[in-house]
């Protein structure tokens, strides 16, 4: 594929001078293998929920074309609506469980209208104000001001779906009045479902949800509840006002009494339900003092639930702008390249037989699917393992009755660096993935985990530096250990199925820094164990505001206001850096340790190093210079068999650096660069390459003394025969 090389004579690239220093040695490991990878089913991108108007566009031979030309092959369908707080119709037509178009949705396997969008639709008996995916939209219908409206708990976490105790499965409120407000009295106005056992307890900490084990939930005095009765309760917690800011009502037993809906569907009949709280004070006249904020949008007191009840009508407000790609389009575009993709059902907020729906529909188009991903960052969502897990067997079952041999997985966990903790349970348990596990064992269901899924953005948005990237392989390294350690069988794969820099867009995607990070993590990775790896994001998308205020984007390429490929980006760049040159795309790639003795002083190792033996026999060691002004000169040399080999006769050579690319950012639209505007759509002043590519290949002479320059910020890549 050939690019436009575009301000190849614009700007003169700023070096700094350079100081070559002593060559140091990299060593391979020859003698220990550590993976085996084939590209061709093991390294993909991810396409995601993305304008319409990006479909539109992005869905077209030319467009995919030149995106192939980066290297990654398989596809991951990643799905947002669960981050949204919505319904998936993944379907746009479909049945109804309750005339009128309203109740449970699901999509219909025999229409035969062309599926080119799907949508989500929003929950009317949401809880959560915000969570940790969602954008400014949305509101809980436990503060909003309307008691006509209400939050209703999950029925599929009820003992009529689970067939174990409600007080396994505890659904609970938690009240967040934003700072430490003097209060002694709460009111609750419950709609049906009501919880007749309950318990009203405050937080003895920072913050319930990014420090759950650094802190405790303390009942009120007057705050366990043993046979509410619904209506509206008014509950004085204590004699004494005191402050509090985080709130929970931990909820263990039902009333089972139907909500509007009436009785006609057993899931409007279990669970529970609020239609408003009040949390305030009473004075000694005994008038109640309210002190949270009613409002239908997000700047009311927030609140957070346990779960939400799917239930939703067609009147559901959704994103018409935004879309998942229609089920028929991603087929038939040819952006899975042939190879069977890994397929998502929404679970945290969908049914069982909506997702049993959804498989039948791709099965029965004949579309193959490589696995199923069992929801979308359940963590995000604040829900607990337990939860997460009882879902997970209901909707395993119902998928192996329409095809016994998918393979299921999750839970697609958010980007961390460390073990997801929870409140302790009743045994001291905090680790979320060590209990999601013991459910499935003490469920029989460990059968049903063909593999472990999570995302990995490892940098805060907006606060990280260059020194960041010498990060990268010791945090890519450690989580993949925690998992293991949290009790993840070394049989059961782990699939990074989304994965870049930081969850918010900046200028360092572009610049030379995001290249340099994508080579660190894919080699750090698969070094690591990693079974699978999905670059995130795939298709090509316009600028946006990201990271104090400055432009970024996802994507590997820049393009204009109709979507079509101005120049590519260094991780494009990075990318075929990791896929054609140092991996052979198509079978098994050896992976074997190897690491260089060069550092910064302060323990930072400025050079890393990875090594394969190649499907076509050839080792290959790719070798990212950190060093952001300074070039290095290293040695390779291979422990092998009681042997020190090095590279004998014609070696590949492969450059990509800060002399074969540049990241200019804009200093704004009247000071941009004049061939910029005439080469690059006005609307995008977000800044440009010069240069911008290619990478540098050439052939060199390998022997026993050979040193190879590694140029300032920049990605080698090794590849040859041994002496």
């Amino acid at each position: 594929m050939h690019f436009r090389q575009t301000f190849s004579s614009l700007l003169p690239v700023a070096l700094l001078s350079c100081t070559l220093l002593t060559a140091q040695t990299v060593r391979v490991d020859a003698d220990h293998a550590v993976n085996h990878i084939d590209p061709h089913t093991a390294l993909g991108s991810g396409v995601d929920r993305i304008p319409v108007e990006a479909i539109d566009h992005d869905f077209t031979p030319d467009i995919l074309k030149q995106v192939f030309t980066a290297g990654w092959q398989p596809v991951t369908y990643r799905q947002n609506t669960e981050l949204e707080m919505e319904a998936w119709h993944w379907n746009p037509v479909g049945a109804w469980s309750e005339p009128g178009n309203k109740g449970y949705f699901t999509g219909s396997t025999t229409s035969t209208g062309f599926i080119r969008y799907s949508f989500g639709y929003s929950l009317p008996h949401r809880g959560t104000t915000r969570n940790d995916g969602t954008g400014p939209i949305g509101y809980s219908r436990i503060t909003d001001g309307d008691l006509s409206t209400y939050w209703k708990s999950n029925p599929y976490l009820t003992s009529r779906f689970t067939g174990e105790s409600d007080a396994l499965h505890p659904q609970w409120i938690v009240v967040d009045l934003n700072a430490p407000t003097v209060i002694d009295t709460l009111k609750i106005a419950w709609g049906a479902p009501y919880a007749k056992k309950y318990l009203v307890q405050y937080w003895n900490g920072v913050d319930p949800f990014h420090k759950p084990t650094q802190g405790i939930w303390t009942t009120f005095p007057a705050g366990a509840i043993t046979d509410g009765a619904g209506g509206t309760a008014t509950l004085r917690l204590s004699q004494v006002p005191a402050p509090v800011r985080y709130l929970r009502i931990w909820m263990t037993e039902s009333s089972n009494t139907c909500d509007e809906e009436g009785p006609s569907d057993p899931r409007n009949c279990v669970g529970y339900a609020v239609r408003e709280i009040y949390v305030g004070t009473t004075s000694e006249d005994g008038e109640f003092h309210d002190v949270a904020r009613h409002t239908p949008d997000q700047e009311q007191t927030a609140t957070y639930v346990s779960s939400i009840d799917p239930w939703h009508t067609a009147e559901s407000q959704y994103n018409p702008h935004q879309a998942q790609v229609g089920f028929d389009l991603f087929y038939q575009s040819g952006v899975t390249q042939g190879i069977p993709p890994i397929m998502p059902i929404a679970m945290v907020y969908d049914t069982p037989d909506n997702a049993a729906a959804e498989v039948r529909y791709l099965e029965e188009h004949k579309y193959p699917i490589k696995a199923i991903e069992m929801g979308e960052e359940s963590d995000g969502q604040f829900i607990q393992p337990e939860d997460y897990a009882a879902l997970y067997v209901q909707f395993a079952r119902a998928l192996h009755k329409v095809d016994p041999a998918l393979k299921l997985g999750g839970p697609s966990f958010e980007g961390v660096n460390e073990d997801i903790e929870v409140w302790p349970d009743a045994e001291g348990r905090t680790s979320w993935l060590r209990r999601f596990l013991d459910y499935l064992r003490s469920h029989n269901a460990m059968n049903e985990l063909s593999f472990f899924s999570f995302e990995h953005y490892p940098l805060d948005p907006c606060l990280f530096n260059w020194g960041s990237l010498y990060q990268e392989p010791e945090l890519i390294t450690h989580i993949l250990q925690v998992w293991r350690d949290d009790g993840l069988p070394a049989d059961v794969p782990m699939y990074l199925t989304e994965s870049n820099l930081s969850s918010a867009t900046s200028e360092s995607y572009m610049d030379i820094f995001g290249g340099l990070w994508l080579a660190d993590y894919i080699g750090s990775y698969l070094t690591a164990g990693g079974n699978e790896v999905y670059f995130f994001h795939y298709l090509p998308l316009r600028m946006e505001r990201g990271c104090n205020d400055s432009p970024g984007t996802f994507s590997m390429f820049n393009v204009n206001k109709d979507y079509q490929i101005e120049q590519p980006l260094s991780q494009f760049f990075a990318s075929q850096m990791i896929t054609r040159e140092w991996l052979q795309h198509e079978g098994e790639n050896t992976v074997y340790p190897a690491s260089a003795d060069l550092d910064d002083g302060a323990g930072h190792k400025l050079v890393m190093a990875y090594a394969v033996d190649r499907a076509d026999g050839q080792w290959s060691v790719m070798l990212v210079n950190q060093d952001q002004h300074v070039k290095h000169s290293v040695k390779v040399v291979f422990d092998k068999d009681g042997k020190q080999m090095t590279f004998a006769g014609p070696v590949h050579e492969a450059v990509f650096g800060s002399e074969q690319y540049h990241w200019h950012p804009a200093q704004g639209e009247s000071n941009a660069h004049p061939p910029l505007l005439d080469k690059v759509a006005t609307a995008f002043v977000g800044g440009y390459a010069d240069p911008d590519g290619p990478i540098l290949e050439q052939d060199i002479t390998g022997g026993s003394g050979t040193e190879y320059e590694l140029p300032a910020a920049s990605i080698v890549v090794l590849r040859g025969e041994l002496n």
